[in-house]
């Protein structure tokens, strides 16, 4: 069975596919392409994308095959001519087979992964796994990096009958999901505080000997600050320190807005001042959302403390948390 039969649930997605008419990668004779010196993978992706747009597979292929020869991979851009119209779509069948004819090994192989990932991107999980499926009967480098982004977004959709299915399917393959794989179910069972869920997730990973990564943890400190359960979620990131498992900044940001939003903002402070001066990088992601939870919490002074005290160790806000804080800052000096 395939993967295709195994795992499609939109039957609007499988007629589409039914329907799938040709275009023009049939063309044995591309048109000749002088690629510049010194190209880019930006460089390669707006060619791959003009020629696509124009149905011409054989210069796709070709280009493929080239940029990796000079050292450009894919992107998350390089079939951005793929799109959710329908007359874009229809071209899906000839881009497998001009993607099936690359050359063998990485080029191949990185090629079908990007495709996935960007099938996955347009919301159609169905389609990605039909290339998939090409992958698994070419013998093209199948491994759990490619079901990643399809795992990803159907936990991400709560769809988890359709991920365990899909899981399964890579295990009918000789594909055993890894920790990343476990990982998305974990984290959006986690996002959605069902701990229930969560810990038997957790639980096979432990089962199946996959250990932890800081992303594994991540989820777990999600979970316990949606569930309520701050205290638990500053245990876990004690523990990941007595590891040296070094968090990734998230860790921190969800426990800080947990507490400010619990109105423990003092305790918040705290946390923030306890791991300061172990990264920079963190203390100045940790001390921006501290700052501006402060700020949505119209605690202005604290705020403003917050910030010189940023000032005093030379930490630089950045991204949201600084235009937040910015921007609500001058709102309440007006008021």
């Amino acid at each position: 069975m395939t993967f295709l039969r195994g795992a499609a649930r939109n039957p609007r997605s499988a007629a589409a596919a039914a329907v799938a008419r040709p275009r023009a990668s049939s063309n044995p004779n591309p048109t000749p392409i002088v690629i510049r010196d010194e190209p880019t993978s930006a460089y390669y992706d707006d060619l791959v994308n003009a020629a696509g747009r124009h149905g011409d597979f054989a210069t796709v292929r070709n280009l493929l095959n080239k940029r990796v020869r000079d050292g450009c991979f894919n992107t998350g851009d390089t079939f951005r001519f793929l799109t959710q119209a329908e007359t874009s779509l229809s071209a899906l069948d000839d881009l497998i087979r001009a993607l099936s004819s690359l050359d063998g090994g990485f080029p191949r192989k990185s090629a079908f992964d990007a495709l996935i990932a960007r099938l996955c991107r347009l919301g159609r999980p169905e389609d990605a796994l039909r290339a998939a499926e090409t992958m698994a009967s070419g013998g093209f480098g199948l491994n759990p990096v490619t079901f990643h982004p399809i795992l990803n977004l159907l936990t991400r959709r709560g769809d988890f009958e359709g991920a365990r299915r899909v899981a399964g399917l890579m295990r009918d393959r000789g594909v055993a999901p890894d920790l990343t794989a476990h990982n998305y179910f974990l984290t959006a069972h986690c996002y959605r505080g069902d701990l229930a869920s969560a810990a038997r997730a957790m639980e096979e990973i432990e089962r199946e000997g996959l250990g932890a990564d800081t992303r594994t943890y991540d989820a777990l400190v999600l979970g316990a600050c949606r569930a309520g359960k701050v205290g638990a979620a500053v245990g876990l990131l004690r523990r990941m320190a007595g590891e040296g498992v070094s968090p990734l900044y998230s860790a921190h940001a969800h426990v800080i807005k947990a507490m400010a939003r619990r109105g423990w903002a003092a305790q918040a402070a705290e946390l923030v001042r306890a791991y300061a001066g172990r990264d920079r990088a963190l203390d100045g992601e940790s001390y921006g959302v501290l700052g501006t939870e402060l700020m949505r919490l119209r605690k202005v002074e604290e705020a403003r403390r917050v910030v010189e005290e940023m000032a005093e160790k030379g930490l630089i806000m950045g991204g949201e948390a600084a235009r937040v804080l910015q921007v609500e800052s001058q709102c309440w000096m007006v008021k």
